[in-house]
């Protein structure tokens, strides 16, 4: 992810997994079911069988979720394969987010300036 540049607001996350918890599609790539799988220490169809399913839109595989709707790798408040986690998971809710996203989310508005490192490990400006 690019950083925003100066003078935005970046959202910081918390990690309160809130988001986790939201019903809809976590897409995963071919390269992400690689490196979910390598983490997981499964071969990559077993992975496939147990942990995903075939996307609303039908053009792709998306993690499966547990009947409450949350993510089928959250584990009371952590991310099971967190160092590996879909692109689409990093993403939120800077790149994208969803209708209602802040009354769930607890991520803390951060205004850029030039220099300043968040936990994700971006650093304004670069």
């Amino acid at each position: 992810m690019t950083p925003p540049p100066p003078g935005h607001i970046y959202w910081q996350c918390q990690r309160c997994t809130n988001c986790c918890r939201w019903p809809g599609d976590v897409r995963v790539s071919p390269a992400e079911i690689t490196a979910i799988a390598s983490h997981l220490g499964i071969p990559e169809a077993e992975f496939i069988e147990r942990f995903t399913r075939l996307r609303a839109d039908r053009l792709g595989l998306s993690l499966i979720d547990h009947p409450d709707h949350s993510c089928i790798f959250l584990k009371g408040h952590d991310c099971a394969i967190n160092p590996v986690k879909p692109q689409q998971c990093r993403d939120f809710p800077n790149l994208w987010n969803f209708p209602g996203w802040q009354k769930v989310c607890e991520a803390i508005p951060v205004t850029i300036r030039e220099g300043d490192h968040f936990k994700d490990g971006h650093r304004a400006g670069d």
